[in-house]
Order: structure tokens, then sequence, then C-alpha cells
């Protein structure tokens, strides 16, 4: 393989200090051959993220997106050692500050997060150029200072060496000749087959710090003189504060402050405790608002209505659909329901501030740096650059910490309190107060021929609308491309309609993101349908998918060696315990192709027990396969603790749940076995934080189906008691 080349049109190289640092723009990326090279001559720096190399040999990078458990900064740092030669221990982290003009994700449209599985994808070529461009600015550095011929000269382990007289050169003793060197017009990259660390098992880089207990969070800020605050928001959603009678709140020893605004209170104290105690012991008043006599039911019944209208935004549509379905001598139907989840991360809502009249300090875990730094100046009126933001590692976030409103929510408190205060989210403020994955409903119907292939599929999307909230462009003739995300799947149907009916479900309630939201619902129902055709035409349920795939479909690969490693064609053992059953499902998202297997035991009171999992990821490209197979082990639980018993209820517009007693997450001795098998493959590499939630929805419904003959329609998966 001839390795890639690039011209470095938009990478800036400095010396600061002795130092010597490179960069690339990621919210650029691929560059623009016409942009003029930034240069520290010229005055302009437009990076997006950073390779310094210090004279004390000292590699940091300045990381362009965040860690919550999913890998990213092992994954980025071995980008950069791979092409740079360097071992990775040698490479260090920085939180990157809130910049997207530097650090946009070209993933998410320039955007500077961390989600939607895109770390990976969007770093990939812009690290390995970085890294790379460093190389051979180090290496011509070296060969000018022994004055003999660049060829000569070989880099390795953090040095550049001299081949014919094994010389060597540390990088940092080459920091400062290589940062005055002109830019290289091109620069390669190295063959996947020369690559020393990508590919291979790494440890990954921030599991000391989170078993010795240095790694740092949000909620581990301490600031000379911080006070600690506890804060109720309506109980209402939508509801605004009426009154606060604070006197026994002030007389509880430690508490200082008692604060609000609009719709929420706090009390601010010396130490958690009092604050805790504070605020039970504040006398409030609310206005409940608008949404004070909404209740599931009639949440649901909207819903059903939207999938009932006349009038829908089309998303696709391919060939004579009503004509197809009138050739058709079957008919299958089906409606499925998706609940409202919270993300319910370890890691409860927490937030540090310190605002000033002049400036605004802000201490938080986010994915969404410059978003948390814009919610901040709005609270505090101030303008965004007298506004800083200092990241951390995320104690879990699935999408939640995408959201800013617990960030303005604190600053607009924190502008009434003198000095550095901590606020820290209880439990049941967190869960009430989410931002939920929406509820949806979706309607199909498939014409079939007399072997029960289909002619014809239409499918109905009803549910809130993310994007009309968050990004109102991206929405566009009423179609919110997140709801209808793989609303067809990845299949080849001979005529075929999918619309969407936008249906909010009450006022003041904030839907967002939940480890992906279209994939995860559309996944679920597009799997379970088509589930449904298999029985009806009586045909094996892999067998009848992989005849609907195209030809050229890398899933049909996955599709069969799942059904190899999961033994489809051999009889699961019989048990005294229960029925046992199992199921399948397709994904193909974030650049990944992925088929899941899941078996069940289903006992005689219709409990449900997943017994394994079996997964097969084409990922394209792998950095770490440890990464990957941890992302779909986790990503597997996760999605098993929402199938069985995720939901989030309204009554009278309050939450209904409020901690883990009543909003249950999978336990250690309820996880399933989980098989992860890789596909090698040279494609371009592909996302794995979300796949493998999504495609254990469908996997789990199929699987009790198969144990029981029930078809589960609804989320969380619940047996009609016989």
């Amino acid at each position: 393989m001839t390795p890639t080349t690039h011209a470095l049109s938009r990478r800036v190289f400095l010396a600061a200090g002795g130092s010597f640092a490179v960069g690339v723009a990621f919210g650029a990326w691929p560059p623009d051959g016409n942009a003029a090279v930034s240069t520290e001559a010229a005055g302009r720096f437009e990076p997006g993220a950073f390779i310094r190399i210090d004279p004390d040999d000292t590699i940091t990078l300045t990381m362009p997106r965040v860690e919550m458990g999913q890998g990213t900064y092992t994954a980025l740092s071995m980008l950069i050692a791979e092409e740079l030669e360097v071992p990775l221990a040698r490479v260090r982290v920085e939180h990157a500050p809130a910049d997207p003009a530097r650090y946009g994700n070209p993933r998410a449209g320039g955007a500077q997060l961390t989600g939607g599985s895109s770390s990976i994808r969007g770093a990939w070529e812009p690290l390995r150029v970085a890294g790379a461009t460093a190389r051979v600015m180090l290496v011509e550095a070296a060969a000018l200072d022994w004055a003999v011929p660049v060829e000569d000269c070989h880099a390795r382990d953090g040095a550049v060496i001299h081949t014919p007289t094994g010389r060597t050169l540390g990088y940092g003793r080459l920091a400062r000749r290589a940062a005055a060197l002109p830019l290289p017009k091109d620069v390669p990259l190295k063959p996947p087959e020369a690559f020393k660390l990508v590919g291979r098992p790494v440890r990954r880089v921030d599991a000391p710090g989170k078993v010795d207990g240095s790694a740092r969070y949000g909620i581990d800020v301490r600031l000379p003189g911080m006070r600690f605050a506890t804060v109720a928001s309506s109980p209402v959603l939508g509801g605004t504060l009426r009154s606060v009678d604070a006197k026994d709140a002030l007389a509880v020893p430690g508490v200082r402050q008692v604060v609000k605004i609009a719709n929420a209170v706090a009390v601010v104290a010396d130490h958690t405790w009092a604050a805790r105690q504070g605020l039970g012991a504040l006398k409030v008043e609310w206005d409940d608002g608008p949404s004070a006599g909404v209740s599931m039911p009639a949440i649901t019944a909207d819903l059903d209505r939207a999938l009932a209208c006349s009038k829908a935004a089309i998303a696709l549509l391919q060939g004579d659909v009503d004509a197809a379905m009138q050739s058709g001598t079957a008919k299958v139907e089906a409606t499925y329901h998706s609940p409202f989840l919270a993300h319910a991360a370890l890691e409860p809502i927490n937030c540090t501030v310190d605002c000033r009249p002049d400036a605004c300090e802000v201490w938080v875990g986010t994915q969404a740096p410059v978003r948390a730094r814009d919610a901040a100046a709005r609270a505090s009126g101030l303008p965004a650059d007298k506004v800083t933001v200092h990241n951390f590692l995320l104690g879990g976030s699935f999408g939640r910490r995408l959201e800013a409103d617990y960030v303005e929510q604190c600053v607009a408190l924190a502008a009434q309190v003198q000095g550095p205060v901590q606020f820290i989210w209880t439990r049941e403020e967190d869960i009430q107060h989410d931002a939920f994955r929406p509820v949806y409903a979706d309607h199909f119907v498939a014409a079939c021929d007399s072997a029960g292939r289909p002619l014809a599929v239409t499918h109905r999307v009803a549910g809130s609308s993310i994007f009309s909230r968050v990004a109102p462009a991206r929405v566009t003739h009423g179609v919110d491309p997140d709801a209808v995300e793989l609303g067809l799947g990845p299949y080849q149907w001979p005529a075929a309609r999918l619309d969407y009916v936008r249906q909010e479900p009450m006022a003041g309630m904030t839907t967002g993101w939940w480890r992906g939201v279209g994939p995860t619902h559309n996944c679920f129902v597009v799997e379970s349908f088509v589930d449904e055709l298999a029985a009806a035409a009586t045909a094996d349920p892999l067998a009848y998918r992989m005849a609907l795939l195209p030809p050229t479909s890398r899933l049909r690969n996955v599709l069969a060696l799942v059904g190899r490693h999961g033994g489809w064609d051999r009889p699961l053992p019989s048990t005294t315990g229960g029925r046992r059953g199992r199921g399948v499902s397709v994904l193909e998202a974030w650049g990944t192709s992925l088929a899941m297997l899941a078996e069940v035991t289903v006992d005689a009171a219709g409990e449900i027990r997943v017994d394994r999992v079996v997964c097969v990821v084409d990922c394209g490209m792998v950095v770490n396969p440890d990464t990957v197979e941890a992302q779909i082990d986790g990503g597997v639980m996760f999605g098993l603790g929402a199938a069985l018993w995720g939901e989030i209820t309204i009554q009278d517009g309050r939450v209904l749940q409020s901690n883990f007693h009543d909003y249950r997450v999978l336990r250690l001795s309820e996880a399933p076995k989980v098989e992860v098998h890789i596909v090698p493959s040279r494609e371009a590499p592909g996302g794995v934080g979300e796949p493998g939630t999504s495609a254990i929805f469908p996997a789990l419904a199929n699987a009790v189906f198969n144990a029981t003959g029930q078809r589960l329609r609804r989320l969380p998966l619940r047996l009609a008691q016989t």
C-alpha cells in the first residue's frame, strides 16, 4: 500500500519557550487547499488539536474530545503516538479549552462536542497527520544538526537516529530547531501494515488515576473559600417559583444563604449536608404552570392520534407505494411504543462557579464546552470571552452532558453568591429534571406476496423533535433527521415510505439525546417489524434478513458470522428454569455494521433473564480492540437495563421516578455473558459507543418472542400474564 500524503495548508508550528507545537484545524477537515498557511510570522493561530514537545521531552496532546469512560483519551493518544513514533506512555493529555475554531468536531458540523460515536471517525486522519508532520520535521531538524542527508535518519521511541552511525537525539533537544523549519509540503502517513500501536490491545491511559483515586471529575473540584449548594427546581416540569420562606433554612447551622431564580431555589452552606438540611427546611410555593394536569395516558393518546393523522412530513419515498400495497396478497401491520428514558449517569449533575462582576469561571464536566461557556455567558450577562470553562473527566453521560441547562441554572444562582460555590444535584433532582430520551409511537404496514416477501412498507414516526430545539436549521420540510434515522433500516424495499409527525409531549419538558436517539428507537421498531414479517412468512429470521440486504452490504458478512458464532442453527439446550429463545438484529449506523444475537430464558412468572449476547462488529480500522470490546459490552449492558426496566412516567406534570429503586439499572448479578467478535477491515473507522445499545433492544424482544410466542411491541419489555 502506498503511504497517503497530505498538503499542510491549515497547520501551524510555533516556537514558544523552546517548545515545538503542531496542530490541525479539526473544524475545517479536510483541509482547504486554497487556504493560506497559518504561521507564527503571519500572526495567525488556527489549529484545532495540538502536539506540544517541550525541551524536557514532555509530549502533550491537547485533547479535542472528552473522556466519559469510552476510551477516547487512549485511542486519540494512540493515533498521535503511532505517527510520532513515541511510546504511548510518553503522551500526556490536557483538556482543550472552549474554542470551536481550533477544536471543532468535523463529524458534528464543526461544533466542539463529544458524541455520536464520532471521536475516532473525526480524529483518525487529522491527528495522524499532526503526528506525522511533527515526526518529519523532527527528523529534518536532526539531519540539519548532524549535517547529514535526511534520508539517513529515522525516528523511533521519541528520538531521531542516524542510521549509519547509530547517533541519537531526543525530541526535546530538537524541539526549538524543528519549530523554526518551514512547513513540509507533503507528509506521508504510515500504511496499516507498518502500525506498531494502532490495531493492538492497549491498556487505558486513564485507568491508573481511576484506580488510585487521583483522577479528577467535576464533582471533585475544591477551591479556596468554596461553599456548597443544593438545588430544588419546580417539581412540575415547566413550573415556576411563587414564594420562598427561608427563615427555618437559615437557622440550620452552616447555612449561609438562600438564592433563587424563576424556576429554582438553592441553599448555600459550608458543606453539602448543611445545604441538604437547609433545603429540607425551606417552605416553598410553586406555580405549577400549564403542564400540571398532564399524565402518561394523555401523552400516549396524543402520539396515537399523531399516527392516525392525515398529514405527515415525508422523509423518504421510493417506488409506487400505493400500487404495491394494492398488489399484495397479505398485509402485516404493527404499532410500537418507546418510553421516556433518563440518563442516570453515576456522577450526578454538578457545576462549580465563581461569578465575579468582570469574569466568570466554571468548573464542570461537559461534552460540549462551548455550549457550557455560552450558557454561562447568558446567565451571567457577561460576554463569552469573559467566561472560562475548566473541563474534567465525566463520570458517565450518555448524552446528558451535551446539554447546558444545569450550567445556566448554576451560574444564574451563583451570580448571587460571593466566591466560588459548588452545586450538586441530588439523584432525585438528576432523574426528575433530566433531558429525557423522547417517547415515540411508530406504525408499520407491509404488503407481502404469496411467499411472504415484502412488496411495500410504510413507517410513520411520531415523537418529539430534538433538532427543533438545538439546531432548527437541520429540520427541513417538517422532518427531524434524527427522529427518522434508520427508519427503514438497511434493507432493500421494492417500495417504501417513511414519514414523520412531530408531537411534543408537554410544556416545560426537555427531550434530548440518549446514547443516540434515532437509531436506539428505530433499530428496535424496524428490527422487530422485520422479525414479524419473517414470522408471518414462516421463514427463518436470519435468512429472511439476509434476503432483504443489498448484495454489497457489509451486514451480510456480520449477520452470517453472528449466526455461526451464536450457534443459530443449533437448538438451545433445554432448562427446567423456563422457556428459552434466541433473537437476532442488525444495525448499520455511525459508520459501523453490526449483528447481534441474544439468548434468553423466561420463567413461569414471566421474568426475563438474558443468558448470552453474541455480537459481530465491522467498525472498519480498529485503533484499540480492547476499547471496541468494552464499548460494545458496556452498550449492551446499558441497553439491557433500559429494555427490561427503563421508563420515565409522568403524572400531573411530575416525573414519578426518583432514584435507582424505581428507575432500575442492570445489576452485576443480572449481566449476561457477552461475546464480541471484531471483523478485520481496512475501511475507514466507524463508531462503537452507541451501536451496542441500539441493537440489543430488538435482539432481546425477538428472543422473547422465540421463547414464548408473545410479540412485545412496547418498551420496557413486559410479558402478559397467562
